[in-house]
């Protein structure tokens, strides 16, 4: 298969925050079918949907990848399970989240995995525009006639997010730094 640029959104709220999306992104660059192009700043953010927990820091990373979605959402899956997420209460605290938020070009919509490309609710959470729009702010996603920079602008909650630190580092062997 072709290599296809896709971009993740990274979160976490519990633990050592910092090392849990550090390990996550370790843990991607270590599947060969995983090249990590860049990554955002992290950033501190407020939580979204439910709001008695912790804060989170979030990131994206912009990938390059020979899996098609489903395979990919497998590895994140995965990856989420290694680093010890848990199954809990929607919109609800956790280790490590790792969100499919684009894909290429492509659009899909499937049920069983539950899987949406552009992830569904991508345009309403400042804390995945913020990182995003670092890395694309003039990609134009698909299903949106808005830049990704133009979204960040008109979103709720852009107050929320502010800069936590530099991108986890990743060096070519697979080891974060």
């Amino acid at each position: 298969m072709e290599a296809v640029t896709a971009y993740l959104g990274l979160g976490a709220n519990l633990g050592e925050r910092e090392v849990h999306l550090a390990r996550a992104a370790r843990l991607l660059a270590e599947s060969p079918a995983v090249q990590i192009l860049r990554s955002s700043s992290i950033y501190q953010t407020a939580p979204w949907g439910y709001l008695q927990q912790p804060e989170f820091l979030n990131g994206v990373l912009e990938i390059e990848t020979t899996l098609d979605p489903v395979p990919l959402l497998e590895l994140t899956q995965g990856i989420e399970r290694l680093i010890g997420r848990q199954p809990g209460i929607r919109f609800g605290p956790r280790l490590i989240d790792i969100d499919i938020l684009l894909y290429g070009e492509q659009s899909v919509r499937l049920e069983e995995p539950d899987l949406q490309i552009p992830h569904p609710r991508m345009h309403l959470r400042a804390f995945v525009l913020v990182p995003l729009a670092e890395l694309a702010p003039a990609l134009i996603p698909p299903n949106f006639t808005a830049t990704v920079k133009e979204l960040r602008d008109g979103v709720d909650g852009k107050e929320g997010v502010t800069p936590w630190g530099p991108p986890p580092t990743v060096a070519p062997d697979g080891s974060s730094g």
